[in-house]
């Protein structure tokens, strides 16, 4: 047995590229395998590899949100049952409280054992946005909750897989034992299918990896790769200056961000400390949400070419008092932390960093359902201008990447008809570079549905920097049949009639730097 000290750099590329090709094939295999149009259309799931202590080692281009955040479900998976886990075994988790995101995203967990079954050397994860996982409205999305019960259904570990065996009677149990039950369970059991199947694939991969090069190589160079991540956000730190910046919201939260520099060891300090408290409402943020927006734009801040992992979060240290809205306690509700406080975060530490305007800083959750059917997407907005470029139309940015369903799987799947989708010109901000324009999204009902709204900047809008101009707010109205308009709030639930049109005009993103100024 020898030990390598340093990496080859040659090697080093290849294995970067190979975790996140075994990451990618996972994630055709679960758009392939899904049922949901939310999976297998709009592309709202993530996959990765950890190494054996659950640290993040390499993801897919998937969702940020996600990937930030999982490595906090596998280690809260090796916590609570480090000693139980066997070969053959694939657990759920959603529990925001251990690492989850918000209800509807869960992730699928498969631990990797050696080829003697004895120990694992590896985890694979896959988290999908459930279409429906019960909660108080279809979608499970609910724009007024306020308490973690009405979001749908927790699964705290729980064992999907024993030894080979799926437990579905145990899983349709934990779905329909609830006040508020899934509405779709065979929907729920065939994605959860997809995710092992691509858990598998990712362990299929890495067993052959294992075989080519051999375990310690293999295992050597997931170091090197996060070290490698290491050094690349280090190197982007020394360039930083401190700042600090407050973020007002809708409905009157605020983000307080400082950041402190250390130059003597190209280190940071992100202190959240002024941050409101733990609120009454679900725009309060999981712990893995706010250290994944952190860990997203650090990693945005790095120019060479490096999978996001757990190397890029050394030289931060995150501070996030408990009981504030950014690190809430049980039974705090949480949907919205996931989708709208999520953006707010990465927007807030850009301000402080001064290198880019706000963006939409909301997903415009839209949700519509009933018994039969249950619907969700996230629509596209302005994204911010920044140091030496223009902001970009129409475009899901920073926590989100997932897609719009096209109107000919929508219309074909769901009983409702796309009027309109187009650019929302000059809402923008200006300025020496000009933020990114929102869109228009008009949505006829066929049939009567229970519709919802989560989004933000409806009545603060996405700010500039350096003298750019905000970007226009955002907003969320129905036309009625009878040609009467009603106007909503920021967060809303409806009931549409046939005939009714839902109307989201999404946030252009903030300029940057005085117009007058060359």
């Amino acid at each position: 047995m020898y030990t390598i000290s340093q990496p080859d750099p040659v090697r080093l590329e290849i294995f970067k590229n190979l975790y996140q090709f075994i990451a990618e094939q996972m994630g055709i295999v679960l758009q392939n395998t899904a049922t949901s149009v939310n999976i297998k259309e709009r592309l709202d799931f993530s996959c990765a590899i950890f190494d054996a202590s659950g640290l993040l080692v390499a993801n897919a281009p998937h969702i940020p949100v996600h990937l930030g955040s999982m490595s906090e479900s596998i280690r809260s998976l090796i916590n609570a049952k480090g000693d139980t886990i066997k070969p053959g075994n694939v657990y759920l988790s959603n529990n925001p409280y251990n690492g989850g995101t918000h209800l509807p995203d869960v992730t699928a967990i498969t631990p990797v054992f050696d080829g003697d079954k004895k120990q694992v050397i590896f985890y694979v994860a896959s988290r999908g946005h459930q279409a429906d996982i019960g909660g108080i409205t279809p979608g499970s999305m609910p724009p007024h909750s306020t308490k973690i019960e009405e979001e749908g259904i927790i699964f705290d570990n729980f064992l999907l897989i024993e030894e080979g065996n799926f437990r579905e009677y145990a899983l349709r149990e934990h779905l329909s034992n609830h006040t508020y039950p899934a509405r779709n369970p065979d929907q729920n059991i065939a994605d959860f299918k997809a995710q092992i199947a691509a858990n598998e694939r990712g362990v299929q991969e890495l067993r052959k990896m294992v075989l080519q090069y051999g375990l310690e190589i293999v295992q050597t160079y997931m170091k090197f790769v996060q070290a490698n991540a290491e050094e690349s956000v280090r190197r982007a730190i020394a360039v930083l200056k401190d700042g600090s910046f407050t973020y007002k919201m809708d409905n009157g939260a605020q983000i307080q961000i400082k950041v402190t520099i250390h130059p003597e060891n190209r280190s940071a300090t992100i202190d959240f400390t002024g941050t409101s408290e733990q609120l009454n409402s679900n725009f309060n943020a999981p712990k893995a949400v706010t250290q994944a927006a952190v860990l997203y734009v650090f990693r945005t801040l790095v120019d060479d070419h490096i999978p996001l992992n757990a190397g890029c979060l050394n030289p931060l240290e995150i501070i996030i008092p408990v009981g504030c809205m950014l690190n809430p306690t049980y039974p705090a509700a949480v949907v919205a932390g996931n989708v709208e406080t999520s953006q707010t975060i990465v927007d807030a530490l850009y301000g402080a960093l001064g290198v880019m305007a706000a963006s939409q800083g909301t997903m415009n959750n839209f949700t519509f359902g009933n018994e039969q059917y249950q619907y969700y997407e996230t629509i596209c907005g302005g994204s911010g201008a920044g140091i030496d470029f223009d902001g970009t139309d129409g475009v899901h940015s920073h926590m989100t990447n997932s897609r719009l369903t096209d109107p000919e799987v929508l219309e074909t799947r769901y009983p409702v008809f796309v009027e309109n989708f187009s650019l929302r010109l000059n809402s923008g901000g200006k300025g020496k570079y000009s933020g990114g324009n929102g869109v228009v999204r008009r949505i006829k009902f066929l049939e009567p549905m229970t519709a919802n709204i989560l989004s933000e900047h409806r009545l603060i809008p996405p700010f500039g920097l350096n003298g750019g101009e905000v970007g226009k707010v955002g907003r969320n109205w129905i036309q009625r049949q009878n040609g009467s308009e009603e106007n909503l709030d920021s967060t809303a639930t409806v009931e549409m009639k046939v005939g009714d049109v839902f109307v989201i005009e999404t946030p252009g993103g903030g300029g940057f730097g005085n117009l007058l100024i060359n």
